[in-house]
C-alpha cells in the first residue's frame, strides 16, 4: 500500500482509534491512536524543530492497524506505506524503531524512548487534527510534483 495524500494518511490514523497493539514485553496493549499522539507529543516537547522525527512517532502505529497478523513485518510495511508521502528519513525511522539489534543514532534512541514512554504516560496529547499542517508541510517537501492533496 502506498499513501497518495495527507487525507488518506489522516483517515488511516483516525482508523487506529480503538485498535489495540500487541503487548510489547511486559507492557499491556495500548490504543494505537492514543499511543501515536502521545509519542509524537513527547517528541515535539523534546525536539521541537525536528518535524520528521515527530511524524515518525505519529505514523509508527499504522503498521499495527494494516498488518495485525504480522508483528515482525509491521515496521517494514508501515515504512513502505509512508515513504512516498513523508520521505525517506521518516520511513527509515519507522522501519528501524522496533529493531533492537541495529545500531541506533540519537534520533532513533529518542523515537524509541518516546514510544516506550507513550505506552504508559497519561497526559493530554491533543488531537490528530493538530498534526495536519505538519503532515502537509512534510508531504509538500517530499512530493515529486510539489503538490499536495
Amino acid at each position: 500500500m502506498e499513501l497518495r495524500s495527507v487525507e488518506e494518511l489522516m483517515d488511516l490514523l483516525y482508523a487506529c482509534r480503538g485498535a489495540r497493539d500487541v503487548p510489547v514485553r511486559a507492557c499491556p496493549p495500548v490504543d494505537l491512536h492514543d499511543h501515536a499522539l502521545r509519542t509524537a507529543a513527547l517528541l515535539r516537547r523534546g525536539r521541537p524543530a525536528d518535524k520528521e522525527l515527530q511524524v515518525a512517532g505519529l505514523v509508527q502505529p499504522v503498521g499495527g492497524l494494516l498488518w495485525p497478523g504480522d508483528p515482525a513485518g509491521r515496521a517494514d510495511h508501515a515504512a513502505d506505506t509512508v515513504r512516498t508521502l513523508l520521505g525517506e528519513r521518516v520511513a527509515r525511522l519507522v522501519r528501524r524503531c522496533p529493531r533492537r539489534d541495529t545500531p541506533a543514532d540519537d534520533d532513533l534512541l529518542a523515537l524509541r524512548q518516546a514510544s516506550e514512554e507513550g505506552r504508559t504516560a497519561a497526559f493530554d496529547a491533543g488531537v490528530l487534527e493538530d498534526w495536519r499542517t505538519v503532515l502537509e508541510l512534510l508531504a509538500a517537501r517530499n512530493s515529486r510534483l510539489g503538490a499536495v492533496d
